[in-house]
């Protein structure tokens, strides 16, 4: 009898060790929530990058050639434009992302009803 308890107790511990492991991987939406986060600075950065360099260009020729105002001003909501378009490039690209997770979610939910 105490040849077989402590293999016994071992077989225990490591099904413990397995379910504490499966229980902390079905925790994904605190990576999503991550992951959402960073969408959204990277997004933010894109936009503000895009008013910053529009500004700077219309800014150096402006001095280079004394046209004060009106060369920042129309750089300045070019870049607001290339910046919102590459916003909505991102934006797809992580709707097509999220859709392509999302049905293959759905292809394992099938295939493991199915089985």
């Amino acid at each position: 009898m105490s040849e077989s308890d402590p293999k016994q107790k071992l077989k225990e511990l490591e099904a413990r060790i397995a379910a504490a492991k499966g229980a902390k991987e079905d925790k994904p939406h605190q990576e999503e929530h991550y992951s959402q986060a960073q969408q959204g600075w990277r997004m933010v950065i894109e936009m503000v990058s895009g008013l910053g360099i529009g500004f700077g260009i219309g800014y150096g020729l402006d001095a280079v050639f004394g046209t004060q105002p009106f060369l920042m001003v129309l750089f300045t909501l070019l870049g607001f434009a290339a910046g919102v378009n590459v916003m909505m490039r991102t934006a797809k690209e992580f709707q097509t992302k999220q859709l392509a997770s999302q049905a293959g979610e759905n292809e394992r939910e099938r295939h493991g009803d199915g089985s």
